[in-house]
């Protein structure tokens, strides 16, 4: 669309939907940061860092440890020699699926299950890996325990 613009200028003005059609701007992509491949967890930032704090102080662990013998529950960590699971619980802050109705009960259940199988299931923010706090916690559990 032209306008006549004072002084005998012509200048050009768009819509903001024509303006977007001719750069070719789409709607903003939603949702994780993280790249999904099907049928392969990816790793949150807190379950890297306590991997690399367990491997320092030789804390011998498995990740994504199935537990259950029949549901596909997995623990973020076993730690091995021990009856320990680790969860490190994302989305927190941004009404994850740990937070709202139907995942928390969910875990509930796993957890509880966990508890009745004899493991020790003990839960950290990301903001608790990252500040050390985990580690901590584990070290002192793990030390505790022989």
């Amino acid at each position: 669309m032209l306008s006549n613009v004072g002084a005998g200028t012509l200048t050009s003005s768009y819509s903001i939907a024509e303006y977007k059609k001719m750069i070719g701007a789409s709607k903003p992509k939603r949702g994780s940061k993280r790249p999904k491949v099907k049928g392969e967890k990816v790793q949150s930032e807190g379950e890297v860092i306590l991997a690399t704090s367990l491997r320092a102080l030789k804390i011998e662990f498995e990740q994504e440890f199935m537990f259950h013998p029949i549901r596909k529950w997995r623990a973020d960590f076993h730690l091995k020699g021990k009856k320990i699971l680790v969860e490190v619980e994302g989305g927190i802050w941004s009404n994850g699926r740990h937070t709202r109705g139907k995942g928390y009960i969910a875990d509930l259940e796993k957890y509880n299950t966990a508890t009745m199988m004899g493991y020790q299931v003990i839960r950290f923010s990301t903001e608790q890996v990252k500040s050390g706090k985990a580690i901590e916690q584990i070290e002192k559990m793990v030390g505790d325990l022989g």
